[in-house]
Parts: structure tokens; sequence; C-alpha cells
């Protein structure tokens, strides 16, 4: 197996962070950073050719490189359509096959307890129900479970069990509810709203996704930042920082980010009160699942770009309350950003590290425990209890990286640090993708269930005996 780790001990800079913090100005600041850009040629070797089915990849906290180290590239990939030789790479024993085409921007997907697989068609404004056999290689019927809805994302089915009532979904702005009983491919009644308002929706960043607590009392909902960095929010003196922290959540945003990049709470009766942030500083966190042998909650997370090459890590991390990550101020510890020198030193030994960084600028998106123990495409006995997660592939990076499924590791329940390409193949050059992976789910058989939203398709990954 080949072994790929993000060391870069000797390629950092003797112009360290420390430095440019000591510029009083932006100008000055900006100054430094220029000439710290021209002196130092830092790049990460990794990118997408070197990625391969089984390829180790470990990101030390450690082993950052200072902002700025490479510069802050615009390569926007391009979307071709599929070559005829084009194929997708998974590991020896795996078999990798379309399931269903003709798809409309499928992101979210989600499994129901009697195995009908239900999908977020955002740009559409649609949830998708397919139907098939199980073990069948292709769905025997697909109809829309509902329409008309803006920039719905996540879904999730309540109770759990076997017999839930409710399938809840999280739009751009809200939450809705429909009457739901397993078999149904459209909705009892009309949407029921359980949440009217999630935040300000100026800016990016628009999909929420939905996690219902353990004991069912409590509903996740993660709304993402609507900027990158929030270079624009206004500074407030520490008299003002005291007074807002008093009444919000530790590292909680104001401005035009007011409970946005954080995971928010709400009792699942939502009469009982408004949510309040559980999490804060977690930028664009997309995935959101319990891990069931933990019962935590677990989250895929983009980071903020501008800051290089290989700055700032995506991360994959359980998300625990009163946790804050940094954004916008701090990243991956008490790193602070360059944009932000000196706003909010009170923070910067309370930024909780994620557990397990990825690639920068990959683009993370869901992820999903694997927890089937037996089925006709059921994967080897070593992968149940590790996270597959979706990389939806980068723009702010001069090499392409991302748009593959890869395998975060655990052990003893708890993650090792490392994680493995899966499934790769969708990046034909350092400008061009044939596709871009978004949704991962478990179906009952075992096969691995992975959405790409520009090539419109819904795969399948099995295992042969």
């Amino acid at each position: 197996m080949n072994q790929s780790n993000f060391n870069v001990n000797a390629a950092r800079p003797v112009v360290r962070w420390r430095y440019v913090r000591r510029c009083r100005s932006h100008a000055q600041m900006a100054l430094s950073v220029m000439a710290l850009a021209t002196q130092v040629a830092f790049a990460s070797p990794e990118d997408w050719r070197t990625d391969a089915p089984g390829r180790t990849h470990r990101i030390n906290p450690n082993d950052l490189p200072a902002p700025f180290a490479s510069p802050s590239n615009v390569n926007a990939m391009q979307v071709v359509s599929r070559p005829e030789d084009a194929t997708l790479a998974v590991p020896p024993g795996f078999t990798v096959a379309a399931f269903a085409t003709g798809l409309e921007g499928p992101r979210r997907v989600q499994i129901a307890p009697n195995g009908d697989i239900f999908i977020a068609e955002s740009l559409a404004g649609r949830i998708r129900v397919l139907q098939s056999d199980e073990g069948a290689a292709k769905p025997s019927r697909i109809e829309n479970f509902a329409m008309g809805l803006d920039g719905p994302f996540g879904i999730a089915f309540y109770p759990a069990g076997p017999n839930p009532e409710w399938l809840y979904v999280a739009t751009n702005n809200r939450v809705v509810r429909f009457p739901y009983r397993c078999g149904d491919v459209q909705p009892r009644g009309p949407a029921q709203i359980v949440v009217a308002k999630l935040a300000n929706t100026t800016g990016g960043h628009t999909t929420r996704d939905l996690a219902f607590s353990n004991d069912g009392a409590h509903l996740f909902v993660s709304v993402g930042a609507g900027s990158n960095a929030a270079e624009s929010t206004p500074r407030k003196t520490p008299a003002q920082i005291q007074s807002w922290q008093a009444t919000h959540a530790l590292g909680a945003a104001w401005g035009g980010d007011v409970n946005r990049g954080d995971v928010l709470v709400f009792d699942v009766d939502a009469k009982r009160g408004p949510g309040r942030p559980f999490a804060t500083g977690i930028r664009n966190c997309v995935g959101l699942t319990i891990q069931a042998s933990t019962r935590e909650l677990w989250c895929a997370t983009n980071e903020r770009d501008g800051l290089g090459d290989d700055l700032v890590p995506d991360y994959v991390t359980r998300v625990r309350e009163g946790a804050f990550f940094g954004w916008p101020w701090f990243y991956i510890g008490a790193r602070e950003d360059p944009r932000h020198v000196g706003e909010r030193e009170d923070l910067a030994h309370k930024v909780t590290v994620p557990d397990v960084l990825l690639q920068p600028h990959s683009a993370a998106l869901t992820l999903v425990f694997y927890d089937v123990k037996s089925g006709a495409a059921a994967f080897p006995s070593e992968y149940v209890g590790d996270a597959f997660v979706a990389l939806h592939g980068s723009w702010n990076r001069s090499r392409r990286t991302g748009a593959k499924i890869v395998r975060v590791r655990f052990k003893d329940n708890a993650p090792t640090g490392a994680y493995d390409d899966f499934m790769t193949g969708f990046v034909i050059d350092n400008e061009h993708v044939w596709g871009r992976p978004v949704g991962v789910a478990v179906a009952h058989d075992g096969a691995l269930l992975v959405s790409d939203d520009v090539g419109n398709t819904l795969w399948r990954v099995t295992h042969s005996k």
C-alpha cells in the first residue's frame, strides 16, 4: 500500500507567522505577505495525479505551512462529458457501476428504513425516491416525492427505527417535514414548517444538513457561513465582544453570519423554543451524521480559501456541544487567520482541533459510517466502523485535488487520523473533470451509493465475495 504523508517540516519558511503579525497596518501586512510569498516556494506533492485506491494520506496539524507559503490560485474546474474510455477505480475485489442515470444534480442521499433511496436534487428543488429490490443493479421505480422546494439538501427520517412517521427536509433557510410511512413515494400530506428561519441567507453556502440525536429529543441543523472568512464583518471592541459573548455561544460570529458557520440544535417539538448554537466556528459543515457505536455527532467540513495551495485543511470531526472550531479568526488550533490579526486573541487557546485533516481545498461534503455486516454486496469486515467521505473537488489550488471518495480509518471507534483513496477517476487533467461526488450512503445490501451532481448519476460500489 502506498503511503503519502503530508510532512512539510523541511519545507517550512524561515519567515514565520509571528513576523507577519507584527505588521500594524493592512498595507504593511500585505507587503509582508507578498514578500513571504516570493521568498517561499512551498507546495504539497499531493494532487490528482497521485490519487489511487489504497493510497494513504495523513496530515499532521503540526506540519502545516505558514499562510501564503504558496500563492492563492483560481483554478476552476471545467466539467465535460464522460470520455468513452473513462473508468472509475476502486480497490481490488470491488466493482463500481452506474445505478441510476438521468438524475438532475443529485446531492444528499439517505436510505429509508425499508431500503428506499431518497435523493435531494437541490437546484431542481426536488426530493426523489428510488425503489429497487435488495441487491438489484438498477432501480425498479423512480418518483418525485416532493417538488417546489427552495434548495433542499438534508434529509432525515423521524422517529428512528423501522416505522418513521415523518420525513424531514432542510431547505435553504428553513426545515420542513412531510407525513411519511415506509414505502411512500409521495407525502401523505402537505409540508409542515418545523423551523421557519435558520439564518440570514445573504452570501454563499446554501446547503443545510440534518441529523437527530440518538434519543430523538434534538434536531441538529448545520448552516454554512455566508462568506469565505468574514472579511467584511465589522470589528468589535473588547467590551462589545464581552457583551456579545454573554448572550451567544463561544466564538459565535456576528454581522451577516449570525447563526452561520454553526451547527444549531432544536428541540424536536419546535414550539418549546428557538434553536441555539451547538458548535461554532465550523465554516461549512455539510455532512451531519451520528456514529452508531459511540452515539456522537460527526461532520465533514469545507474550510476557507485564499491562504495558498496547502491551507486550510478540510476536515472530518466529532462535533461536541460547546466546541469552537476557529472560523473565521483561527484555523486548526491557535493559528490566526492573517485577515483577522489581533481581533479575537481571547479565543486563541479555545479552538477545538478537528479529528481528521483532509487535503486543503478538497471540498469535503457528506460522510457515512459503514456499519453493515452482511448482505449480497457487503464490504469485508475490516471496513466496518470506518467512514466514507465525498470530496467534491478543488478550485483554489494550482494542482487539482478532490473529486473522489475517501475512506477514513477508525480503530476501536476512534479515528486514526489517516484516510485512504477509495474511488478515483473523475479527474481527466488539471483543468477538466467529468464527475463530482457529493452524497454517500450505504444501501441495505451493503453497497456504497455515491451521487455525482454534474454527471447526474448515482453510482453503486459492491464487493465480490
